[in-house]
C-alpha cells in the first residue's frame, strides 16, 4: 500500500513539474481591459518581462509590480487564459481636475498624481485648481480633489474651477456663472445627489400675471438634507 501511495505521489509531482514548467504553458500573449488614457504599447512594454514565463508561476505582484511604472495605472488584477494568455484587467487612477503649474495644466487624480498636462485648459473638461505642484498634499487641495472624485461626470464636466478657504469651506464654480457651496467631506455621496437634483430641476414659474422669479445662482448642499438656492 505504501509503495502505491509513494508512486501516486511521484506522478503526481511529475505531472505538477510538467504544468509548471513546460513550455507549452509559456506567455505568448498578455491581453488588457479597463484602461482608457494609457496605450496599449505601453502596458505591453511594462509587462514584457513577463513573457514566454510560465503561465502557472506569473503573480499578480509581480505583473502590478512592473505596471507600477506606468503612473496611471492604479492596480490590476491577472487571469490566467491556458494555454498561453495573460488577461490583465487594469484600473486606472481618473484624472479629477487641472491644476495649474504656471503657463501649464496638469491632470491630476484625488491623490495628485500628474497623469498628463496641457497649455490649453478648454481642450479638457475638468475644473481648475490653483496653487501649483506646491499645492499637492495640503489639505485644501485633498478636500478639493475628495469632493471633485465623488462627482458624476455630467457635473464635473460643468465645473470652471474649484476652491477652499478651508478643507471645511470647499467651493465649486460652474462654467455658466452659478457656484456651489459644498462645505466640508461628510454625506460626499448624498451632496452629489442632491447638487445633482438641484442643477437638472426645471425653473421655478410664477403665477400667471406675475413675473417668473430669477433662476438659482448659488446652490448650497453643505447641509445636504436642508439645501439652500438663491
Amino acid at each position: 500500500m505504501w509503495y502505491s501511495i509513494a508512486g501516486v505521489a511521484a506522478v503526481l509531482v511529475l505531472v505538477m513539474g510538467m504544468a509548471l514548467f513546460s513550455p507549452v504553458l509559456n506567455v505568448k500573449t498578455v491581453v488588457f481591459d479597463g484602461q482608457k488614457l494609457v496605450g496599449e504599447a505601453t502596458l505591453q512594454l511594462a509587462v514584457a518581462p513577463v513573457v514566454n514565463s510560465p503561465l502557472p508561476q506569473v503573480s499578480e505582484a509581480e505583473v502590478q509590480k512592473l505596471l507600477s511604472t506606468v503612473v496611471q495605472v492604479k492596480s490590476s488584477r491577472i487571469e490566467a487564459r491556458p494555454p498561453s494568455t495573460l488577461l490583465v484587467h487594469i484600473v486606472e487612477r481618473i484624472p479629477v481636475a487641472l491644476l495649474k503649474n504656471g503657463e501649464e495644466y496638469l491632470l491630476v487624480d484625488q491623490d495628485g498624481v500628474q497623469l498628463g498636462a496641457t497649455k490649453d485648459p478648454t481642450t479638457v473638461a475638468l475644473p481648475q485648481i490653483d496653487g501649483g505642484t506646491a499645492a499637492i498634499g495640503q489639505d485644501t487641495f485633498r478636500a478639493m480633489t475628495a469632493v471633485l472624485s465623488n462627482l458624476p461626470q455630467s457635473i464635473l464636466s460643468q465645473l470652471a474651477n474649484a476652491t477652499a478657504k478651508s478643507p471645511d469651506a470647499v467651493e465649486l464654480a460652474l462654467s455658466d456663472g452659478r457656484s456651489v457651496i459644498w462645505g466640508n467631506a461628510s454625506d460626499m455621496e448624498l451632496k452629489a445627489q442632491v447638487l445633482e437634483a438641484l442643477l437638472t430641476a426645471p425653473a421655478p414659474t410664477a403665477p400667471a400675471g406675475k413675473p417668473d422669479p430669477a433662476p438659482a445662482k448659488v446652490f448650497d448642499v453643505s447641509a445636504p438634507r436642508h439645501p439652500v438656492t438663491r
